[in-house]
């Protein structure tokens, strides 16, 4: 049997963060308010600003802790009703109860992209959205944004998965009033923690930087309009959510290569789409019309197969080396509604559940070479046919 390439290795970080990196074990400078100008974090945000088209970014200790500050800087009141789609990682609706708000749960189709009927149904009860691009999934973003601006609902996008798509030529992060990404290991950058926050709203971007951690007069070293501060000072918690330099320094490098992990990424993802729907069990989304997607990894249904198939098949790929996550069949999945106890109540999602139980994840490293990914998809279709080929019968 071939050996399955690993996928959980990342790209080497670029050569251009050794030096970077050296310069701020020799100074000590960790902090990203230390240096009195040009300190790595705020090179940072204004590359990714300008890389992503948008006025400010602010870089903070995670994606969730984006996703918190957004919701804080909002200005949203207490008990504030937040509609999130039902497929999504645990983080954003953690992220809406540390924000001491609600989260309000809609259901998602097969292509793992919101239900729209659900979604206009919910959306007179809320204050405000996060939409999840889960797994870099772009739901239709044209309806969304017409349906919350016509009732003045803010949107945020959580593009932890999407650095990098783009929306009928837009980058996606910057299509809500406000956008939040994700630097972790497996993400399309690699800061092995981080995240930022973009906004064109110098009001909003304020209160998130003063909250992130600013204290004191910090924020003067934040390019932003000065009265926008000065609104806010000392009437804002501090939450200490900041990045630190040598988080920036690992991250800053690795910007300029995220056009070709991008183009590689997605020709990765549609080779192998391509040869897993040669099996009539395995269903690949098609991207939506306006959507560009930036894939480092593989989504697909198993479509025609009863649970405990669907389990083998699992296991089949397990035994040859690749990694199936099935949402909804791994013990205490993160992505699976259900396992979210700490909403209380948590609501049931009949179409969502149905669709996790049979979509399937796995990895594909932009780094991958055509062979490796002809390995990942001859190791799946083989598990494929190993559960669903039926066993040959003999006369007696």
């Amino acid at each position: 049997m071939r050996q399955a390439p690993d996928v959980h290795q990342a790209e080497p970080i670029p050569e251009g963060a050794r030096a970077a990196i050296e310069e701020l074990l020799q100074s000590g400078d960790l902090f990203r308010y230390t240096a009195p100008e040009n300190a790595p974090v705020s090179l940072l945000e204004a590359e990714f600003a300008q890389l992503i088209g948008a006025k400010y970014a602010l870089a903070v200790s995670s994606c969730s802790a984006a996703l918190f500050l957004s919701l804080k800087a909002l200005e949203l009141p207490r008990d504030a009703r937040v509609l999130i789609p039902g497929f999504t990682f645990a983080a954003v609706p953690s992220s809406v109860v540390h924000a001491d708000c609600i989260p309000v749960l809609c259901e998602v189709g097969e292509n793992y992209r919101v239900d729209m009927a659900d979604f206009e149904a919910k959306l007179d009860s809320v204050q405000a959205v996060i939409i999840s691009h889960m797994r870099g999934h772009t739901s239709d973003m044209d309806a969304i944004m017409a349906l919350c601006d016509a009732r003045g609902i803010p949107v945020i996008e959580d593009a932890a998965h999407s650095l990098g798509t783009t929306w009928g030529g837009r980058n996606i992060g910057t299509i809500g009033r406000i956008g939040c990404f994700s630097f972790q290991s497996y993400k399309m950058i690699n800061g092995g923690e981080g995240g930022v926050l973009i906004t064109d709203d110098a009001d909003l971007v304020a209160r998130a930087v003063i909250m992130s951690g600013a204290y004191e007069h910090n924020w003067k070293k934040h390019p932003v309009l000065q009265e926008a501060f000065a609104k806010v000072q000392n009437k804002l918690p501090l939450y200490n959510l900041r990045m630190s330099n040598l988080s920036a320094a690992v991250i800053r490098p690795q910007l300029p290569e995220l056009a070709r992990r991008v183009r590689d990424g997605l020709k990765n993802h549609d080779y192998v789409a391509a040869r897993l729907e040669t099996s009539p069990h395995i269903e690949v989304p098609a991207p939506l019309g306006p959507e560009r997607r930036a894939p480092d990894s593989i989504q697909f249904n198993v479509v025609g197969l009863p649970d405990e198939t669907i389990r083998a098949f699992a296991e089949a790929a397990k035994n040859r080396g690749v990694t199936v996550q099935v949402f909804g069949q791994s013990t205490d999945n993160a992505r699976a509604f259900w396992n979210w106890e700490f909403l209380g109540d948590v609501p049931e999602l009949p179409q969502t559940r149905a669709m996790l139980m049979h979509a399937c994840d796995v990895r594909l490293p932009v780094r991958l070479s055509k062979d490796e990914l002809d390995v990942i998809a001859d190791l799946l279709l083989e598990a494929m046919a190993e559960v669903t080929t039926p066993l040959p019968a003999y006369g007696t």
